[in-house]
């Protein structure tokens, strides 16, 4: 008993530790951003305002061009990158391709490379006088280069292409573990019924994997609308306000305009409102397709 009793205080001394590090470094802050979202003045001259810095997000053209820009890039990359990170592991888990471990490294390498240095080079290859131009140029694709960076339309077909190049290899891992657990039984089952690869894909791979799709949708949907490393460093934003997102807009308000912390926070907290709808709507739609 003395031991029993010895081992659940220590188990709980553990626990507690954990517990009170997530309260100081995350639950604390969020509370303390909530309230400062109902706060105005510049720097650390702070007052109660109510709800003034929610209502001004409806009148703000700033903000509303960044959410529009990020829901831009959500609603292109995401289904983009999840399709694709599929595919992808499905012709990784086949079991006669050669060289697999070294492809699922390649493919995997650009999600731990560093956002700014990734950055930088996307940069550089979609310039005027990049490599991207040249080769387009090279194969007569087009006539004259095209301006990736400086073009609001373009520029925002480069965000996407960078965003998706990162984390579809992560995405891909997801997946693959997913199929790695799925007993081949049941594709040899499929076979002998004479179901080709495509209906197998949708009759068996696509269902089974559903939970991992819902995570891997939810999870890029919440980075989406964090998205800030590429923006910054490929366009700035620009041109203009182009290519802006929620993220950027945010440090803008705190660290380059004259800063107004509290309508940040509400800014902030407006990506947290937008995570919780539509996650709750892929939620939805995955329990009814499941249903």
């Amino acid at each position: 008993m003395g031991n029993h009793m010895k081992e659940s205080i220590t188990g709980w001394v553990f626990v507690g530790i954990a517990a009170l590090l997530i309260c100081i470094f995350f639950f604390y802050p969020m509370i303390q951003a909530l309230i400062l979202s109902f706060q105005t003045g510049k720097g650390m001259n702070l007052k109660f305002n109510g709800l003034d810095n929610y209502t001004r997000l409806f009148i703000d053209t700033t903000f509303i061009m960044a959410v529009k820009n990020t829901f831009i890039y959500l609603l292109f990359q995401v289904p983009l990158m999840v399709i694709l990170a599929l595919f992808i592991s499905v012709l990784l888990n086949d079991r006669n391709l050669k060289f697999k471990g070294f492809f699922r490294t390649a493919i995997f390498l650009p999600c731990i490379t560093s956002l700014v240095a990734y950055s930088v080079v996307f940069k550089y290859l979609f310039a005027p006088d990049g490599l991207v131009n040249g080769m387009l140029m090279g194969l007569h694709v087009i006539g004259t280069p095209i301006q990736w960076i400086t073009d609001p339309f373009w520029a925002k077909i480069t965000i996407i292409i960078a965003i998706t190049w990162r984390w579809t290899g992560y995405n891909m891992i997801f997946y693959l573990s997913g199929l790695q657990n799925i007993d081949s039984s049941i594709y040899e089952a499929a076979r002998i019924d004479g179901a080709s690869a495509i209906r197998q894909f949708f009759s068996i791979t696509v269902p089974l994997l559903k939970p991992i799709i819902l995570f891997t949708s939810i999870t890029s949907t919440i980075g989406t609308l964090q998205l800030f490393d590429e923006v910054v460093n490929i366009t700035k934003g620009g041109p203009g306000n182009a290519t802006t997102t929620i993220s950027q807009y945010i440090y803008n308000l705190s660290f380059k305009y004259s800063p107004d912390f509290g309508y940040a926070a509400t800014v902030s907290y407006s990506i947290v409102i937008m995570v919780i709808i539509l996650s709750f709507i892929q939620f939805k739609v995955a329990g009814e397709r499941n249903g």
